[in-house]
């Protein structure tokens, strides 16, 4: 976050003695002060959210930098600038200072947002809209690729990477072409999603995550005996082939499923792909050692399966189990699969809506 704002300043601050209100910010409607007081008040707010755990609602206040009639005269450029540093500062310490499990409110799409999110909004505020000015006023600009890169893998899932990161992401938001994809007219990032069962939270894995996983990461968990499965780390690998080959789907990927009476992570379950024409979708799942007997694996079964057969046109839920897994044979039943049929090693289960 620091570095984001603290490049948007070095970039705008260079340009402060111009005008800013009389100009537009690239191919917004705004002008470019109005872009920029746009960029105090996001990270300000988001600073809000999450520090006030706000739960339905974007907590009632904004910033005024206009002053009062008795008060000073309104900020100059140079003071919108000192603003954004401020509320940067504000919005970077919130995250620092917030436990992994908190989410807050935010609308899109899932109606939360988790520390990681609410940091890659801000940095994704600031840098778009530090190009809009830019743009506006006529100077250059090009942040580092890894805060580009660190916005695409937890905010926008469903992009493609591209040749570079700030590129997709300009592509990505209506702000500039790549060659062989149609320009966006509209767009909307993605927070990942979560789902509850009675013990565990079932949290959507990001592009990130599931490329820390993939390389012997944590993922940013604490895992029950120190380390995930390697079923959870091949799972991760899948994830990062889609999403690289952009057909990443959030609601339709891993989840790490995480208890909730001490946020250590049990294991993880996920599908392996969108549903089918038929409305067919496979779910496979892996806990670690230490966690197993405990129930855990079918109570998220349950959960993610009852989630996925709410969806439009889901018909049935498919688990295939190898033939000398019985512990997992006996997850799927207790979760309500009945079985199909049997082929060669393995058995298929469904769980029809």
């Amino acid at each position: 976050m620091e570095e984001a704002v603290a490049h948007c300043v070095a970039t705008l601050g260079a340009v402060a003695d111009r005008d800013w209100a009389g100009v537009r910010a690239g191919r917004l409607e705004w002008s470019c002060r109005e872009t920029a007081e746009h960029i105090a008040s996001d990270l300000i707010a988001y600073a809000g959210q999450i520090a006030g755990r706000a739960q339905d609602a974007y907590v009632p206040f904004d910033i005024s930098l206009e002053g009062s009639e008795d008060g000073p005269d309104p900020a100059d450029n140079a003071g919108v600038l000192q603003v954004i540093t401020t509320t940067g500062a504000l919005l970077a310490a919130a995250v620092r200072t917030t436990p992994r499990p908190v989410r807050a409110f935010h609308p899109y799409p899932f109606r939360h947002a988790n520390r990681e999110g609410f940091a890659a909004m801000g940095v994704a505020e600031v840098l778009l809209h530090t190009h809009d000015v830019a743009e506006g006023l006529g100077i250059g600009y090009a942040p580092p690729a890894e805060l580009a890169s660190f916005v695409l893998t937890r905010i926008f899932p469903q992009v493609r990477p591209g040749p570079t990161p700030w590129e997709t992401l300009l592509w990505a938001t209506g702000r500039g072409d790549l060659p062989g994809r149609e320009p966006v007219t509209t767009w909307r990032w993605s927070n990942n999603p979560v789902l509850r069962s009675e013990r565990l939270t079932l949290e959507g894995v990001t592009p990130a995550t599931a490329a820390d996983l993939s390389l012997a990461g944590d993922g940013g968990y604490t895992w029950v005996g120190g380390a995930p499965a390697d079923g959870t780390r091949v799972g991760a690998g899948h994830a990062v082939k889609r999403y690289e080959e952009g057909v990443f789907h959030p609601e339709w990927g891993m989840y790490v499923l995480v208890r909730r009476d001490d946020d250590l992570a049990v294991g993880a379950m996920g599908f392996h792909g969108v549903p089918d024409g038929d409305g067919r979708v496979e779910i496979g799942y892996d806990l670690v050692e230490g966690a197993r007997g405990h129930g855990y694996a079918t109570e998220a079964l349950r959960t993610l399966s009852r989630r996925a057969l709410e969806q439009d046109g889901v018909r049935t839920v498919v688990a295939v189990v190898d033939h000398e897994n019985v512990p997992s044979q006996k997850v799927v039943t207790r979760a309500g699969f009945a079985r199909v049929s049997e082929d060669v090693g393995q058995i298929s289960y469904e769980l029809r809506g």
